[in-house]
């Protein structure tokens, strides 16, 4: 294989990218000046540097020159602890941050489960939530699942609920979004108004 076809291998799995568009991006590499290219490859190997997780939300964050271990809102002793909500991806906690609607804390899952999954505890971090509900006995009330409108979504939801049941629910409520968000859609192209609908009127 060479450099171009093994190039646009990588670049296709990236979330939503085919193989044609793979291709243009290395075509478009090619065509700009070497000065780019280092560019974009520094930028990489600076991810691994100056990029870490958070060990309370498992979000990515940059670090700032700061030795922290814990991100921007987890670090916030104003957020309000009593309340959690469960986000697929990074991305998706970006998005209902910008929306100014919720003021608890977050848990980044890491994915969400396609329908029929077999390994699901390998695909999202159940384990780790199941561990930071535990810690968070006594003063959580809320845990707010927050998935995508659409099956894998519901699917994802349906599974955690499933597997706090042996943790004490009756301590704390479980709710999903409201249907502000229309069905198929994604938390990370929602726009804040919306969101802000689907975190008011969540339900249980």
């Amino acid at each position: 294989m060479n450099s171009i076809d093994k190039l646009a291998e990588l670049f296709a799995q990236f979330p939503g990218i085919g193989p044609r568009q793979a291709k243009r991006f290395v075509y478009y590499l090619l065509y700009r000046n070497n000065g780019f290219s280092s560019e974009l490859t520094q930028a990489i190997k600076d991810l691994n540097k100056e990029i870490m997780q958070c060990q309370e939300c498992f979000r990515h964050f940059a670090k700032n020159g700061h030795a922290t271990k814990l991100c921007r809102v987890c670090a916030d002793p104003h957020r309000d602890n009593s309340m959690l909500m469960v986000v697929p991806r990074d991305i998706d906690l970006e998005a209902v941050e910008k929306s100014g609607s919720y003021k608890g804390q977050y848990f980044v899952l890491g994915g969400s489960l396609p329908i029929l999954e077999k390994e699901p505890e390998k695909r999202i971090r159940i384990k780790d939530l199941q561990k930071t509900i535990n810690n968070k006995q006594g003063e959580l009330k809320e845990i707010i699942l927050a998935m995508n409108a659409n099956s894998e979504g519901e699917n994802t939801a349906d599974y955690i609920k499933e597997e706090l049941k042996n943790l004490g629910t009756s301590q704390f409520t479980i709710t999903v979004l409201g249907r502000g968000l229309s069905t198929g859609a994604e938390l990370e192209y929602a726009d804040p108004e919306t969101l802000r609908n689907a975190f008011l009127h969540r339900t249980k």
